[in-house]
């Protein structure tokens, strides 16, 4: 059975991390749920906008791989670009479209998490101070229509460097969101936070770059696996990144990103099947 995660918060959850900065994570066993279905993992996996990119699930689900080596991980994409704990109400579209695909997955899953990374859209004007107790309801909410009380709640940081970037004028507030995501984490069973120390911005000083999500993905995960806060980052997360990024791939995974690149017009008819004649010259030697 997969184990799967439901991924919903605003768009550094969905990922804007540039495609490019970093080396893609291919894995069959890593899956991502599309139109009811479990598909093998591809970037972006959260395609909320034009936009989308690097998120941070990616390495999550590397890293839950290596400790879990003869087991599959479904990742649900939910999370919206731009949207406030208002947009999340109880009740409201992205609330009712993450439970329709989280329920959509558990018939051919178990859910084993929700990853939530949200708050810039709360930074200003005063939403700060109504941070928690609208988190606290939403989330149980999601645990209540799922029907999986005690599944772990995984929360991610705001970025140190929202105050300087370009918007630095709308996030006025990000420290009392962080505030109140570590005093949910600290006050509510099963939840746990992660902290953004350390990871950087694209050029828009708003969305984590693709190598700070690789980051993030990991200490999401440790939180997950150690069921507890991370406070400070883990000293092997850049090896980490290193080694689920460089994961050999098997004849099949090979076979199968040769086609996507055929697919994308990134390589040539002829250049296809030569490629896929040394695989299998390789297989039989």
């Amino acid at each position: 059975m997969i184990n799967s995660f439901l991924m919903i918060g605003q768009s550094n959850m969905a990922g804007r991390g540039y495609l490019e900065d970093v080396k893609q994570i291919y894995d069959e066993q890593i899956k991502m749920l599309v139109n009811g279905r479990w598909q093998t993992m591809t970037e972006p996996i959260n395609f909320d906008r034009s936009t989308a990119g690097i998120g941070l699930a990616a390495s999550f689900a590397g890293c839950w791989r290596l400790n879990n080596e003869n087991e599959q991980i479904g990742l649900i994409p939910c999370a919206d670009g731009g949207s406030s704990l208002d947009d999340w109400k109880v009740g409201g579209a992205l609330f009712e479209n993450a439970v329709f695909q989280a329920k959509a997955a558990k018939q051919i899953s178990t859910l084993s998490g929700i990853l939530w990374h949200q708050g810039e859209n709360d930074s200003f004007a005063g939403r700060s101070a109504e941070y928690y107790d609208k988190l606290d309801v939403i989330v149980d909410a999601f645990r209540h229509e799922l029907n999986v009380p005690e599944v772990p709640f995984i929360t991610g940081g705001l970025g140190d460097f929202l105050s300087s970037g370009r918007y630095g004028n709308y996030f006025t507030e990000f420290k009392e969101v962080n505030q109140a995501l570590q005093k949910f984490a600290k006050t509510r069973a099963n939840c746990y936070f992660v902290t953004a120390t350390g990871l950087a911005a694209n050029g828009d000083g708003l969305h984590f770059n693709a190598v700070s999500q690789r980051k993030f993905g990991i200490r999401y995960f440790e939180a997950f696996n150690k069921k507890q806060t991370v406070i400070m980052p883990p000293d092997n997360e850049n090896e980490l990144v290193t080694i689920i990024q460089d994961r050999p791939l098997t004849p099949t995974e090979k076979i199968a990103q040769l086609e996507i690149s055929f697919a994308r017009g990134k390589l040539s008819l002829d250049d296809l099947e030569r490629e896929l004649i040394l695989i299998n010259t390789s297989l039989k030697s």
